[in-house]
């Protein structure tokens, strides 16, 4: 099974992506990361406010495999979180890249962009 890759987003190696809106950043995991994880029973509540540079846990997602860290893929502050994944963690698996996303970041230093990978140099580097 292969799984998605969308255009027009920014990927950590961590197998999280950014959607980059102004100076807003919409930070999820892959479509690789929750195939890899399995289904997903828990995600810690992300703390709005919160200040976070890239490569720190922004939260920690659970599933019936493991448990990983989500980690910021920029740096700046958590602006927005989706409440809803707290009532229904399984949207994650679902839908990723949509309704799945985590939390909401406003870009202190769009620099950092250059530290992550488009959506061919992911696929490149997630090929099995």
């Amino acid at each position: 099974m292969s799984t998605k890759v969308i255009e027009n987003l920014y990927y950590a190696k961590s197998d999280e992506w950014l959607k980059v809106e102004d100076d807003l950043g919409t930070v999820g995991i892959s479509d690789y990361a929750q195939d890899q994880l399995g289904d997903i029973v828990y995600l810690e509540k992300v703390e709005k406010g919160k200040k976070i540079k890239p490569g720190e846990a922004l939260t920690t997602i659970e599933s019936v495999k493991a448990v990983s860290d989500v980690c910021a893929p920029v740096s700046g502050e958590v602006v927005e979180v989706n409440e809803k994944l707290l009532d229904d963690t399984s949207v994650v698996n679902k839908d990723p890249y949509g309704k799945g996303w985590i939390a909401k970041i406003k870009i202190e230093n769009k620099d950092e962009l250059k530290n992550l990978m488009n959506a061919q140099e992911y696929s490149e580097y997630r090929k099995e």
